[in-house]
């Protein structure tokens, strides 16, 4: 691992979890690996924390840590930052993480960053660095304005920024903004936090914010917890969204393609398709002739036969679709998943390594 300034900032990155809302995909690989536009989840998020100046970025993982600290060092050595695991014997919740690397965070004065690993959206570290510094309190929280606020904790707070309270999921219209899982944090903080299960949503930021220590700091630009397959291809089609207006040049642009479409440039595509809008084709993947794709993530080495329609779906690693097949309706294949010519799947959830034969009409899991 690269050695590290001790001026640089930190991150703590909230792993946790058995990524359970993400099967079958998690069942071959961990979470935050899972490529979402083509690189590993936890990959967008290191990327940009570094762009910001930081450092020494931990892990808090609990589950799956080894293929994880594997992969990570050799991008840790490519990005000359050091990546630390920090290892929950028990799951400690949101908030307990922060007291276990206390040590790490406290080596000096300097706010770190705290996010959910689930999270998606053009993070703004720099600009909430510069912020959290202005006001000069204990901690900022980074929320995001969204349609349905009944579903989540909504924050209510002043016009200079300072969060008076938060109200859970609630049942009439109070604010439309929500806490985006993204905060940065002096030290002093931890002092707060025990070493036990707790959570920095409900036990640790209303103590900071009676005490006028907790800022509110709006995002700008598209954001979603691609933690379940829905989210995950609404995540994408507003990633692909973003990077038509910030990196046109990096989307494809060959034939049959419509709207917004990501493709890795070893993946080989045949004559007379249709790809997009919003799709993602991952490394070696091989579309044959005349096969429609839409609003779908092909995960890296999957192939799919001639006139084949793809659509609303994620495609596992390696998979093989058949020819004349129909994919539909929400399905996720796991890893290595081979669908038989002329079959129709609906929403169908395909446990890794499975062999489909016969169509899967209604929503179910297939095991």
């Amino acid at each position: 691992m690269a050695t590290i300034d001790k001026k640089g900032m930190r991150a703590l990155i909230l792993v946790g979890g058995y990524g359970t809302r993400l099967r079958p995909l998690t069942l071959s690989r961990p979470k935050p690996l899972v490529e979402f536009a083509n690189k590993p989840i936890l990959l967008h998020q290191i990327e940009a924390l570094v762009e910001a100046g930081v450092t020494e970025v931990i892990l808090a993982v609990s589950y799956h840590a080894e293929d994880m600290e594997k992969e990570l060092s050799v991008e840790a050595d490519r990005l000359g930052i050091s990546i630390v695991f920090s290892h929950e014997t028990e799951p400690l919740g949101t908030a307990g993480p922060i007291a276990l690397a206390r040590k790490i965070l406290s080596k000096s004065t300097e706010p770190f960053f705290v996010l959910n690993s689930d999270i998606i959206c053009d993070f703004p570290f720099k600009e909430l660095e510069q912020y959290h510094k202005n006001h000069g309190k204990e901690g900022t929280i980074v929320v995001t304005k969204v349609e349905e606020p009944s579903k989540y904790g909504v924050v209510v707070y002043k016009d200079n920024g300072q969060i008076e309270s938060f109200v859970e999921k609630p049942q009439e219209f109070i604010s439309n903004k929500i806490n985006a899982g993204i905060y940065i944090l002096n030290p002093s903080m931890i002092d707060r936090i025990e070493l036990k299960p707790t959570s920095i949503e409900k036990e640790i930021f209303p103590g900071m914010a009676q005490s006028g220590q907790l800022f509110a700091f709006e995002l700008q630009g598209f954001w979603m917890d691609i933690g379940q397959p829905k989210d995950f291809l609404t995540g994408m089609c507003m990633y692909l969204k973003a990077l038509r207006q910030r990196e046109p040049e990096r989307l494809y642009q060959g034939p049959g393609v419509l709207g917004n479409v990501l493709v890795d440039p070893t993946a080989r595509i045949g004559a007379d398709c249709q790809i997009g809008p919003d799709v993602t084709i991952g490394p070696g993947a091989i579309i044959q002739d005349g096969v429609r794709v839409q609003r779908c993530t092909i995960l890296k080495d999957a192939k799919i036969h001639s006139y084949t329609r793809v659509e609303n779906c994620i495609v596992g690693w390696e998979c093989t679709i058949g020819k004349w097949v129909t994919i539909e309706g929400m399905s996720v294949l796991g890893k290595d998943v081979i669908v038989k010519d002329d079959v129709y799947i609906n929403g169908g959830q395909v446990l890794p390594h499975k062999c489909i034969a016969a169509s899967v009409p209604e929503p179910s899991i297939v095991m």
